[in-house]
């Protein structure tokens, strides 16, 4: 059986209200999407390229050894601009594994990356993404901490039911704090852009409900940390401690 083609692809944009620029900061002495890069290189699955609508982006990419690819400015979300961008790389269809990695995951560890692709060796999982366990209250309770409630499917793996940003599911046990990282096969990556956002998405203002809501299914590799996002001014002090240091 052969391996299946993999592409790794990283969504970045420059219009961040709280944090201008924020792919082409400086972090340790590189760019935040150069560090992004490097992971995904480092988790050596298939090709890596980041798909923006910025020039200056795909120019510190490239300077750097990376692989970039232009977009339209207009699209709605990474999933859009990444379907996009699969198109001008692998017009001939040859890939079919895309991996949807932010742009603004600078500490990612290579080995989460990899651990995106388990749930897709059963031929029954559209879409898989990753979780780990949440620890503390403040965790459950803060809604920008999204959740993914999920009935377990074995040793460190669930398949989702539902994601919100409320404290879910009720009660003692687990509560599963998402991280955005996604692998589609082609076809679900197809579908999934051509549907009209869900009624569930809308309010609870998360993507990935389009897809349960429209039946397709996502299942979750549970892993040990959540790589820090950077969002704010004070993310990316904390991004420039903890990368100085590796």
């Amino acid at each position: 059986m052969t391996e299946p083609r993999i592409l790794v692809l990283i969504p970045a944009r420059m219009a961040s209200t709280r944090l201008p620029g924020k792919p082409l900061l400086e972090i340790a002495g590189l760019p935040m999407i150069v560090h992004v890069l490097r992971r995904a290189e480092a988790a050596d699955i298939g090709r890596v390229a980041v798909a923006t609508d910025t020039p200056d982006i795909a120019e510190a990419v490239e300077i750097h050894g990376g692989e970039a690819v232009m977009t339209s400015a207009d699209h709605p979300s990474g999933s859009d601009r990444i379907y996009e961008a699969l198109g001008r790389l692998d017009p001939g269809g040859l890939t079919e594994i895309i991996i949807n990695l932010q742009g603004d995951f600078p500490t990612i560890r290579p080995d989460n990356i990899r651990a995106v692709l388990g749930p897709l060796r059963d031929p029954a999982v559209d879409i898989a993404t990753l979780a780990a366990q949440i620890h503390t209250d403040e965790e459950s309770t803060n809604p920008n901490v999204v959740k993914v409630v999920g009935s377990p499917v074995s040793h460190r793996r669930l398949r989702a039911l539902y994601f919100t940003r409320a404290t879910a599911p009720w009660g003692e046990g687990p509560r599963y704090h998402h991280v955005g990282l996604y692998a589609y096969r082609r076809e679900a990556l197809q579908r999934f852009v051509t549907l009209r956002p869900s009624a569930l998405e809308q309010q609870e203002k998360l993507e990935q409900l389009r897809a349960t809501e429209a039946g397709m299914r996502i299942d979750v590799t549970i892993v040990d940390t959540v790589p820090r996002g950077v969002d704010t001014p004070d993310d990316l002090q904390t991004a420039r401690r903890l990368l100085a240091q590796s």
